[in-house]
């Protein structure tokens, strides 16, 4: 398996029915997540078909954050389920969640500033790389084997985004659009199935926005990678998105093709603070 190939699979033809129980790539059912007196999350369910590009938007304060958060494991739900593929994360830490197959991207860059643009995408790797420390240190056996691999895997990356040019540069000297394209690489280098992306164009010029949707939609029509999306950039999440996911104060409020829900009165008075056409 490389970075960027995953199971070859297609949007249904009907994205926004969802999918039936244990056939979706990701299915939250009735989640419910509470801060003290604050219900961040309120009975929500979604369901994520398999190589679906899914966009989930709404206001700041909507639930956005808090869902991704749960899906990785950072926050415990109080109700409901998610599933992965038909098995429940809900007993998986974080890092399990991520050799299962799940990757996620943040909005800030949280890269390591001083090291390259090879080396930050190799610690996406990592957690395939299941050797000991010793064989690690001593890069013998098999953490030689595991490690050449892993060389592999992140050099199909480095191909797939352009980075070549870039690799050996400290990515602390790199453009902002540029190390935004390196965050998404090393979630790419662990070869997810499932890839959660937190604003990926957030803080981007046209040109650099152009190119992250390009790279979403050829993960989408090439390798047939399910993708959910939080963006506050509506151009991008209507060029895009397969089906939209509206949040507002942690419920879902509509669910649908991205021309549904532009013309939903009730997103464009959540969203938008109007009932003018959302477009």
């Amino acid at each position: 398996m490389t970075a960027v190939t995953t199971p070859t699979s297609s949007t249904t033809a009907d994205a926004s029915a969802g999918s039936p129980e244990g056939s979706a790539a990701l299915e939250i059912a009735h989640l419910t997540l509470r801060f003290k007196g604050l219900t961040a999350l309120d009975d929500v369910s979604i369901a994520v078909n398999e190589g679906e590009l899914l966009a989930v938007i709404g206001p700041n304060g909507a639930g956005k954050s808090s869902l991704f958060n749960c899906i990785c494991g950072v926050h415990r739900q109080q109700e409901g389920v998610i599933r992965h593929r038909g098995t429940s994360l809900d007993t998986l830490r974080p890092h399990q969640r991520t050799a299962r197959g799940i990757a996620r991207t943040f909005q800030e860059l949280a890269l390591f500033e001083h090291q390259t643009v090879l080396d930050n995408l190799m610690t996406g790797h990592n957690l395939r790389m299941p050797h000991g420390a010793g064989a690690d240190m001593l890069r013998i056996g098999r953490g030689l084997r595991d490690e050449l691999a892993g060389r592999a895997v992140v050099e199909e990356v480095i191909e797939f985004l352009d980075l070549a040019h870039v690799r050996h540069q400290p990515v602390g000297a790199l453009p902002y659009g540029w190390r935004k394209r390196v965050v998404l690489g090393r979630a790419l280098a662990s070869q997810p199935d499932l890839l959660l992306l937190d604003e990926p164009v957030a803080g981007m010029n046209q040109e650099e926005t152009e190119d992250i949707a390009r790279y979403l939609l050829d993960l989408r029509e090439e390798r047939g990678l399910t993708q959910v999306l939080v963006e506050h950039n509506l151009g991008v999440v209507l060029d895009i998105a397969d089906r939209i996911v509206v949040l507002n104060f942690g419920k879902v409020i509509a669910d649908g093709r991205p021309e549904e829900v532009a013309d939903n009165p009730e997103v464009q008075q959540a969203y938008l603070g109007t009932r003018a056409t959302a477009t």
